[in-house]
């Protein structure tokens, strides 16, 4: 089986997750349940199909292969912060669904990974809806016939006018010329030349009727409620309107307007940004959900994660965390995330409108953390919720793996 792939039917190793007590302790049965496929005959069709974190493959076939992401880019040509992207599904900065299943496959060929399951896995749980998610001409069309469109100008006409100028325009050019005069040569001639300058005239104006129809008819794709449009990546400055250089004020009254413009930049400095709600984020509701207010601070306690036979997530757990609902949309700039002594996590700080982790864009990552990690985020990212996503667990003392998270603090503009 590829690395990073989770099964839901055939028998593959099993992944033991140790249950113990809601408050992080040992107490309990201490059973461990071993999340193995079933067996045919058993269980109802949909749990038989094959899970892949597209992602995760992605990376461990390029670990086994020993490439680095530097030597991954030069084979495919793909630079390195979209390849981090993909490995992280995240696939925003691909440009569509087109650009993104090209990437898969490319990325896949290079490190040796077969790429059917992974463009299957993200046409299921990724692909938009609509004429905007086409990947071809074929689907295209489909897409525009079955929506209601609306209807174009009849081109009938124009067609037959088209058709008939260049019939003629065949007819006279290739019909025998049999001047009596020289004069009567002239003329056919003329009239010969000025016959096909129509017929070209009308095929150009055909050609640009159907071109407006086809653009008119395709129609503009709905965006699905709860999402936004992706954010700009652009200096601000950059996007910011140039005001038109003053002719008449003097430059005490221009540096006046300058210093006015910059006063409310300075009042939207960072400042403290206070969660209304922490919950245990994950499958099957996350682990120890009792747990997860002691990280808004103040309780002198610690979420921590149920105790794992491996580091890494694998079958059907693709990782664990906390989500974090800051009430309304807000600017993240900033984040420190207080976790046990034990060093060796690794996780990412997704942020987003919707609380899923395809409603979410990876904003700062870290690995091999412990202690307290303060992230900077390279540019500002805004949305309502905020995950702290672990994909490898440290280890502790009794031979198991376990995460703990103490306190989570983020700084932005509300």
């Amino acid at each position: 089986m590829a690395a990073g792939a989770r099964w839901a039917a055939a028998p593959p190793a099993p992944v033991a997750r140790i249950s113990g007590a809601e408050d992080g302790s040992r107490a309990g049965t201490g059973a461990v349940n071993y999340y193995t496929a079933p067996w045919p005959g058993r269980y109802p069709g949909w749990l038989w199909r094959r899970i892949v974190a597209i992602g995760e493959t992605l990376a461990e076939a390029r670990r086994d292969a020993g490439l680095s992401l530097a030597e991954v880019s030069q084979r495919t040509r793909i630079r390195q912060t979209i390849i981090r992207a993909i490995e992280d599904d995240d696939y925003g900065a691909c440009g569509g669904d087109f650009y993104a299943r090209g990437h898969i496959r490319s990325i896949a060929k290079a490190v040796g990974a077969d790429s059917e399951p992974l463009i299957q896995e993200y046409d299921q749980h990724y692909r938009a809806q609509g004429a905007a998610a086409t990947v071809s001409l074929d689907e295209l069309l489909a897409a525009s016939a079955a929506g209601q469109r609306p209807h174009g100008p009849d081109l009938s006409a124009v067609w037959g006018m088209g058709a008939a100028a260049v019939a003629a325009a065949r007819r006279t050019a290739s019909s025998p010329a049999l001047p009596r005069t020289a004069t009567q040569a002239r003329d056919r001639a003329r009239r010969r030349n000025w016959t096909v300058l129509v017929g070209l005239a009308l095929a150009f104006v055909f050609g640009l009727a159907v071109y407006l129809f086809v653009i008119r008819s395709l129609p503009a794709a709905p965006v699905a409620a709860g999402q936004q449009a992706p954010a700009s990546h652009a200096p601000a400055s950059h996007l910011a309107a140039r005001p038109p250089p003053a002719r008449g004020p003097s430059s005490a009254a221009r540096a006046s307007q300058h210093a006015a413009a910059a006063s409310p930049a300075q009042a939207a400095a960072p400042q403290p940004l206070i969660p209304v709600s922490a919950t245990a984020f994950g499958s099957h509701g996350g682990d120890n959900p009792r747990l997860a207010r002691h990280v808004l601070g103040g309780h002198g306690r610690s979420w921590r994660s149920d105790w794992y036979a491996s580091p890494r997530f694998g079958n059907l757990y693709r990782g664990t965390g906390l989500l974090l609902d800051m009430g309304h949309p807000v600017t993240i700039t900033a984040a420190e995330v207080t976790l046990g002594h034990t060093a060796g996590a690794r996780f990412q700080l997704r942020v987003g409108g919707a609380p899923t982790l395809a409603g979410t864009r990876v904003a700062a990552r870290t690995a091999g953390a412990g202690g307290v990690v303060r992230l900077r985020l390279r540019s500002p990212a805004r949305g309502r919720y905020v995950i702290v996503w672990f994909t490898r667990l440290p280890p502790d003392r009794s031979g198991t793996f376990q995460a703990a998270v103490y306190r989570i603090r983020l700084r932005g503009r509300a």
